[in-house]
């Protein structure tokens, strides 16, 4: 046989022999890093498929050190993940507590009051169209036949409520 074919990490004997070799460490070395047997398992596999999938990239003398390296990576792209997911529980549950303070229903009640205010000062037209539009749920088509006007006309009026009650409280709604 020759010794190109004996560390042809391709052949499936040859893998198998990396595999019998390294697995055993990688798992351990993995299960340090994890604390979690069947995480450590499950990277161990991905990592091993992964090295069959490039085994035709993969230099027989490096195989050791892509493995460890690919199971390290994969190790701390999940532990980068969890934090992510930590971070947005976290901000969901200060965003939720925020949401129930005093201070925060109070200025919400104020910001509200400056909307209905605004409002209230639009023409009849551009109050209209602003209410079916924003409370009805209606089209800016339904609106325009309701009221037998255009649906450009609708679209101007909307523009100017919109302008307006902006100017009134100095914010997008």
């Amino acid at each position: 046989m020759e010794k190109s074919n004996l560390k042809d990490i391709c052949r499936e004997s040859v893998f198998e022999k990396l595999f019998k070799t390294y697995a055993q460490d990688l798992k351990r070395f993995l299960y340090y890093k994890f604390k979690d047997l069947e995480a450590a398992e499950d990277v161990l596999q991905e990592t091993f498929i992964k090295l069959w999938k490039n085994c035709h990239k993969v230099i027989f003398e490096k195989a050791k050190s892509y493995i460890y390296t690919v199971a390290n990576n994969a190790f701390l792209d999940i532990k980068k993940h969890e934090k992510i997911v930590r971070e947005h529980r976290q901000k969901a549950v200060n965003d939720n507590y925020s949401i129930n303070t005093p201070e925060y229903l109070i200025i919400e009640k104020e910001y509200l009051e400056q909307v209905e205010k605004a409002i209230d000062s639009l023409s009849e037209k551009q109050r209209t169209v602003f209410v079916m539009s924003r409370f009805e749920d209606k089209k800016y088509r339904e609106i325009a036949e309701i009221l037998n006007i255009s649906v450009k006309a609708v679209e101007k009026r909307m523009q100017l409520a919109l302008l307006n009650i902006k100017n009134k409280i100095g914010r997008k709604i």
